[in-house]
This record gives structure tokens, C-alpha cells and sequence, in this order.
């Protein structure tokens, strides 16, 4: 189960804070799968990216989108609203990797079609794991199409 996978996995990471962007990063390193990550800092420009790689043809989107919410100029909700309203970008998956714990942000993000909701944890050391358990899932447990429609 530790070997490292031989697939590469694009992982969109839209997050506006720089040192919770490093520690994602450093949490992917050390993962047994190899990730090419975008980063993308605010939820404008995670659209304009999102809309510009899905004219290029569906083998150059993310595998994975993590997404947080809080974020300046468009929200993590109002992203996920306008990919799940996108016929070429409804079907990838999302999962809210946020700070924010309440409830009202994980219904509205699961009604809103995340894939998933994951408090980061305060703790490097638990956000760590997180990530692998997240990356486990996604990339070792879940079957993702080959071809997208």
C-alpha cells in the first residue's frame, strides 16, 4: 500500500493563504503519489484558469480540486456554485479543504456539490495526515474516469 504510484494525478490547490498553500505542498511531497499541483490564490482566477483548461480539452483538467472558502474577490461556495453550473466543469471532483468548521459551510458546501469537506487541522503534523488521507482516497481508493465525457 506504500509503494509510490507510478501515475501522475493534476491537483488544482485554490487557496489564498501562502503558508497553508507551502504545507499543502509539503504534505503532497510526501505522498507515495506523484501530484503536479496549480495553485491558484483566489476564486477569480481558479475560474478563469478552470474555464481556460477545459477549452483546451477535458485530459488537462484536475484530477482533484481542493478549495478553500474563504477567499478574496469570489468565495470557495460561489467557485463551486459556478463549476457545478459548468457542463465541462461539473463532474470534477472538489473537495473544501478550509479552516472553517461550521455547519452551515459544510451543508452549504455539500448542497452546493463538494465531494467532500475537510477542516484543516491546526496542527501540521494532523493537516499532514489530512492531506494523505485525502490523497489516499481520491487517488488510491476511488476509481476517477480515464475519459471524461
Amino acid at each position: 500500500m506504500n509503494e509510490v504510484s507510478e501515475q501522475e494525478f493534476k491537483v488544482m490547490l485554490v487557496e489564498d493563504d501562502p503558508g497553508d498553500a507551502g504545507l499543502v505542498r509539503a504534505a503532497f511531497a510526501s505522498s507515495r503519489f506523484v501530484c503536479r499541483i496549480d495553485h491558484i490564490s483566489d476564486g477569480v482566477e481558479a475560474m478563469k484558469r478552470l474555464r481556460a483548461l477545459a477549452l483546451e480539452g477535458t485530459h488537462v483538467l484536475p484530477d482533484l480540486i481542493l478549495l478553500d472558502l474563504n477567499m478574496p474577490k469570489k468565495s470557495g461556495h460561489e467557485v463551486l456554485v459556478e463549476m457545478k453550473a459548468d457542463a465541462a466543469l461539473k463532474d470534477l471532483p472538489v473537495v473544501v479543504l478550509t479552516t472553517s468548521d461550521a455547519e452551515r459551510d459544510v451543508a452549504a458546501a455539500y448542497h452546493s456539490g463538494a465531494s467532500g469537506f475537510v477542516t484543516k487541522p491546526v496542527d501540521v503534523d494532523a493537516l499532514f495526515e489530512a492531506i494523505q488521507g485525502i490523497l489516499e482516497y481520491w487517488f488510491g481508493v476511488m476509481r476517477l474516469p480515464v475519459n471524461r465525457p
